[in-house]
């Protein structure tokens, strides 16, 4: 075990070394200045020079590449031109809301999905299943945005039991951040109205995200349990009398839910970047509001830290996938020992 995971880290370095160069070359390659767009519309060249110098962009490009490579390794992610604060400081701010928002979401989907994938499949062919499939399929189907949008118009506007946007109203101010976790914050000063505002405006997103993680856990769940009930043991532990909560419960679904854990965890990876949209819809300020905010103004720093930040959560949640396979697999070691 300690040798795959020995490999395992060799090429999680290897690939975020290589995230890191396809994130350096495409910031440099996009069209537009953003030493110009710093400086204004009505700067002179001698101000864009000045901001471009500052920032270091009238340097050769192996030396800008060199100067990032330093500042990852010690965590300085380069300034903004748009916010004037540090890359670092702006994530620090934005990523705790799409960890919330997407943690939230994850936990939704997991919830619901794993009870109706084992439903699906044990009920298969019965209106159980049909409505399952329904959902499944719906939640593939559907755009998360305009999903996002009818709920608006829905719960919000139409009935108004529901906020239209935002993390907090605008006449609620944050608790004292300690974990810079707003829910986790607000409980641990015992800020009940603070929470309850905070959960009011989570409802929406976390259901608008939650929707396309729910429909893929139900599938693979549900393909999982079908064939995990065809299996040898499971007929002859049916044939032994064993009751048929006892086969689904302790036989099948422990091992239909290997490759169900396997996606939860990379799904999760993916949502941590995958917000753009809807952050954008509700106004969540998140990593993925913050990176269309600084696309717009060709602010390239935010961005390229954004982008690692998404490839590097995406690499991580890969990386305990591969490790919790080669933990319940002996056979995935072995054949990465081969």
């Amino acid at each position: 075990m300690l040798g795959y995971l020995a490999r395992r880290v060799l090429l999680l370095g290897l690939m975020l070394f290589g995230l890191l160069c396809i994130t350096f070359a495409i910031s440099h390659v996009a069209p537009g200045d953003p030493a110009r767009l710093a400086a204004g519309p009505d700067a002179t060249a001698s101000m864009v020079e000045k901001i471009r110098a500052e920032y270091g962009l009238d340097r050769p490009l192996p030396v800008q590449f060199g100067q990032y490579l330093r500042g990852v390794l010690s965590g300085d992610l380069g300034r903004s031109l748009r916010t004037r604060e540090t890359v670092a400081a702006d994530l620090a701010r934005y990523f705790p809301n799409t960890f919330e928002l997407v943690t939230g979401a994850m936990l939704l989907a997991v919830g619901l999905g794993v009870p109706l994938g084992i439903l699906s499949a044990v009920y298969r062919d019965t209106w159980v299943d049909q409505l399952t499939r329904v959902v499944s399929v719906s939640g593939i189907a559907i755009p998360a945005f305009w999903a996002g949008l009818m709920l608006q118009l829905l719960l919000a506007l139409h009935l108004g039991i529901l906020p239209l946007g935002g993390r907090l109203g605008l006449m609620t101010a944050p608790p004292a951040p300690v974990t810079h976790l707003l829910v986790v914050d607000a409980l641990l000063g015992g800020h009940w109205r603070v929470l309850g505002d905070a959960l009011a405006h989570a409802v929406l997103p976390t259901v608008t995200l939650c929707f396309p993680a729910l429909a893929s856990i139900v599938r693979v769940n549900r393909a999982e349990m079908l064939e995990t009930l065809k299996q040898d043991y499971i007929v002859n532990a049916r044939a032994q009398g064993v009751s048929e909560l006892r086969i689904v419960a302790r036989y099948a679904l422990r091992n239909a839910m290997i490759p169900t854990l396997a996606m939860i965890g990379l799904r999760y990876g993916w949502m941590l970047g995958g917000t753009v949209l809807v952050e954008t819809v509700f106004d969540w300020p998140g990593i993925g509001l913050y990176a269309v905010a600084s696309a717009v103004s060709s602010d390239f720093q935010p961005i390229m830290g954004v982008t690692l930040v998404i490839g590097l959560n995406f690499m991580l949640a890969n990386f305990v996938v591969d490790l919790a396979y080669g933990w319940l697999d002996p056979r995935v070691r072995s054949s990465m020992s081969a």
